[in-house]
């Protein structure tokens, strides 16, 4: 019997690091395909995740938008640009990734989830396919997907033993020894439940119009320290590139130019 898997793409930000621009930031070309004609056509970001997605044999994924991001279910439509089903999703509060994704909760609840941002370029283009295999393999709650860094202050740092046991999430450190970040993840139903549970019980207890942006590594530690089995599968070799931040863009676009026709992520 195979699995129920569903991606989730957050499309939620406003792109201020790099705004204005003309369009939706997950929308921005970057590099080319061919296409049945066998002519170049720009390709846009978030193109790169949903190949990845499907190569893993994700059917199924919803983009949570932001009101105003139309452009993006009008380029994408029902999905079969990339051979997948695609819905769209409208956020609620404007608080962080976690409570975009829970909007998405009363859709996803039994499903594994596989959690992408648009925004990124990553390699290797099987990422996908092994963080699954882990989490179906070892049962594990989640799965981080890790690449090495030498920017720990832009990224989620993860500190995991040698059986690959994720034992601290931190965010966005000045300085730290560890040598990787988290920027993608699948888990199974319980930490759905977990994030719903979380963000509802923030609704209740916070004045939300003073609440701070929360990111989703923190949830993830906090189910860590609930006693969720959070693992993680290093990609020693990986790459990430997010280009919602002017550096991360422009090396983009100079290095996906530069390879005409070739899906190089």
């Amino acid at each position: 019997m195979s699995r129920h898997i569903i991606g989730l793409l957050p499309a939620g930000g406003q792109a201020t690091r790099i705004s204005p621009l003309p369009l939706s930031k997950e929308l921005y070309p970057v590099g080319f395909q061919n296409n049945d004609s066998d002519k170049l056509r720009p390709k846009v970001v978030s193109h790169y995740l949903l190949e990845k997605m499907q190569l893993a044999g994700i059917e199924t994924a919803y983009f949570i938008l932001r009101p105003g991001k139309w452009d993006i279910p009008a380029y994408f439509g029902d999905g079969s640009m990339v051979s997948m089903n695609l819905g769209y999703l409208m956020m609620g509060l404007p608080h962080g990734v976690p409570f975009t994704l829970d909007q998405a909760y009363p859709f996803v609840q039994d499903a594994i989830i596989a959690l992408g941002f648009p925004d990124i370029l990553f390699k290797p283009i099987d990422a996908f396919k092994r963080i699954l295999a882990r989490q179906a393999t070892t049962g594990a709650d989640v799965v981080l997907g890790l690449f090495p860094t030498e920017q720990p202050q832009k990224a989620g740092m993860v500190d995991f033993d040698d059986t690959g046991k994720v034992k601290l999430i931190v965010e966005k450190p000045q300085q730290s020894n560890l040598r990787y970040m988290w920027a993608i993840a699948v888990w199974a139903p319980t930490f759905t439940e977990f994030l719903h549970q979380y963000v509802s019980n923030l609704k209740q207890t916070n004045d939300l119009s003073n609440l701070p942006e929360l990111p989703i590594g923190n949830v993830i530690q906090a189910s860590i320290e609930q006693g969720t089995r959070v693992e993680c599968e290093v990609f020693e070799d990986g790459s990430y590139l997010d280009i919602g931040t002017p550096s991360d863009l422009m090396l983009a676009v100079q290095q996906l130019s530069s390879r005409l026709g070739d899906n190089p992520t």
